[in-house]
């Protein structure tokens, strides 16, 4: 998605509300994960839920008249992107929360941009490398070897879980510099690119779940519970919350929905205690804090914010990746 000049004086409440809905959707996501793994193998929830998000998406399509990509090239890009920045990650999620808390997986959601950054400098060159970046990724280091809590040990079956999660984070942060090199700059709507992009993924999963999960189980032998969390794992998460970011974006500025990251940790914790009774130890949360704090540093969110509102390096938001677990 390009990113473009935020509105002067937009009216808070005209974004805020679909701003704050989004970090329920998207930090319920993990909820929803956690659910659907509890009946279904990883790879056939995973399957599910890119397929509702494209459907739901090809509707919105439909309605605004819009159309998909027709650059053999591009749906190749798009392919790409289906595999490192939705199929695999997804998937990694799906298996890491049979071993780790609901919780646990959300904060790990927020350690994306720690890998977009390096990359993004180091392979793709769309970004630069600055002292301050520098700082802000070693302080957000420090902090997931926090939340692992090294100082203890590391292995066991949490341990794989929270590797399995931090490996999503990672395929994120390799699919966002990607497709903001080969992706982002097309003419084409960045609803479009979505659709397309969910579409290929759904046709790899398509692919591949039999040969690894067998076929799926009948949705009749289903608990309500589950069913209901993979439709709106599909239909909100993967497939309405992109068209509620893309108007967080154009109304906001992307600067300002990029933040949206910076809440969806909190909305996991809190459903994760709530709702599904978890608990973290005291050194996770406060690792996620130190996290958040060297991204939002290497962001320059502790700077005075200028007219132009573009999207830091951490958080750039090409359509259909990087913030959505």
């Amino acid at each position: 998605m390009t990113v473009g000049i935020a509105p002067d004086k937009a009216s808070l409440r005209s974004w805020l509300p679909g701003f704050l809905f989004l970090a329920v959707i998207w930090g319920s996501s993990f909820l929803f994960i956690k659910i659907g793994v509890r009946e279904l193998h990883p790879l056939h929830v995973t399957l599910a839920r890119v397929g509702i998000g494209a459907l739901t998406l090809l509707v919105v399509l439909a309605v605004l008249r819009d159309r998909l990509p027709r650059d053999p090239r591009l749906w190749l890009h798009l392919a790409v992107t289906a595999a490192i920045g939705t199929a695999v990650p997804f998937t990694l999620f799906g298996y890491g929360e049979q071993r780790v808390s609901s919780m646990l997986a959300g904060i790990w959601n927020a350690t994306t941009p720690l890998v977009v950054l390096p990359l993004a400098v180091l392979v793709f060159r769309t970004e630069r490398m600055t002292m301050r970046r520098a700082v802000g990724m070693t302080l957000g280091f420090v902090g997931v070897l926090v939340v692992l809590g090294v100082w203890q040990g590391v292995g066991g079956a949490q341990f794989t879980g929270q590797m399995m999660c931090l490996g999503a984070a990672a395929c994120y942060g390799l699919a966002i510099p990607y497709q903001k090199r080969f992706v982002t700059d097309r003419t084409e709507s960045g609803l479009a690119l979505s659709a397309g992009q969910l579409l290929m993924a759904t046709a790899q999963l398509a692919v591949v779940t039999p040969l690894v999960a067998g076929a799926p189980p009948a949705p009749t032998s289903l608990s309500l519970d589950v069913v209901a969390a993979i439709l709106a794992l599909g239909a909100l998460g993967t497939g309405l919350a992109f068209v509620i970011n893309m108007r967080n974006i154009r109304l906001a500025g992307a600067s300002t929905a990029s933040t949206v990251t910076y809440l969806m940790p909190v909305v996991s914790v809190l459903i994760g205690v709530f709702l599904l009774d978890e608990h973290l130890a005291w050194y996770q949360p406060v690792g996620a804090l130190v996290v958040l704090v060297g991204v939002a540093y290497s962001q320059g969110l502790f700077r005075r914010t200028t007219k132009l509102d573009r999207s830091p390096a951490g958080t750039l938001q090409p359509a259909g990746v990087g913030s959505e677990p």
